[in-house]
């Protein structure tokens, strides 16, 4: 059984489900509109650029949390995925994931987007597992913290070799997906990098490493 590895943001769906769910707290008007948009907007340029301090990006993404009941953010991850996230979903992107099931490979979502956010979307698409930065709960309520490594840039691949060790699988003949510069760490581990929508750098390293590049929009 070989590994199927995918990004999540731009690559299994049309857009960024983190900058996204920046945008529907506004829209509810449960964050600051002016400070957290400008907040929101400039992460994600430097995520666009590859010089996002993930460790600040993480700091201002979880803080809302802490400031909500568990009953609350269960019922806004519902309408989130309701109004933000089935819109975006691609029919390339899941036929894509079904030739991987059909083939009996692994599917596993790796993704540096909290898994507040991320877990419903990865049970949404069928995934057998998904590998995220996970928010550090404490007596049922999120602290505004995250757990272990960031599952970014370097980290992907730090968190991958921990789940790999964990279940006994490896690297053979594995699959990664990714539309990011920010990913080219683990793309260059695969056995099989594949360039999805990607950005201009990571188009330009693709070209250049005859890696394929999809189109799943």
């Amino acid at each position: 059984m070989a590994l199927a590895i995918f990004d999540l943001d731009n690559t299994l769906i049309n857009g960024d489900s983190d900058h996204s769910w920046g945008e529907f707290l506004l829209a509810r008007k449960l964050v600051d509109e002016q400070q957290y948009r400008r907040q929101n907007d400039q992460f994600y340029q430097d995520y666009q650029r590859a010089c996002l301090d993930i460790d600040a990006y993480l700091r201002f993404a979880l803080e809302p949390l802490t400031q909500h009941s568990p009953t609350e953010l269960a019922q806004w991850q519902q309408d989130f995925m309701r109004e933000c996230i089935e819109p975006i979903m691609l029919p390339k992107a899941q036929q894509l994931l079904a030739k991987h099931r059909e083939r009996g490979d692994y599917l596993l979502i790796i993704t540096a987007t909290n898994g507040f956010i991320t877990r419903p979307i990865a049970k949404r698409l069928g995934v057998d597992e998904i590998l995220a930065t996970d928010p550090e709960l404490k007596n049922g309520r999120y602290t505004g913290r995250y757990l272990g490594t960031p599952c970014f840039g370097a980290g992907k691949v730090t968190n991958l070799n921990v789940w790999l060790k964990q279940h006994n699988k490896n690297l053979e003949d594995s699959y990664f997906y990714s539309d990011s510069i920010n990913d080219l760490p683990l793309l260059e581990q695969v056995s099989h990098p594949v360039a999805v929508n990607p950005d201009e750098r990571l188009a330009a390293i693709a070209r250049e490493r005859h890696w394929p590049i999809m189109d799943l929009h």
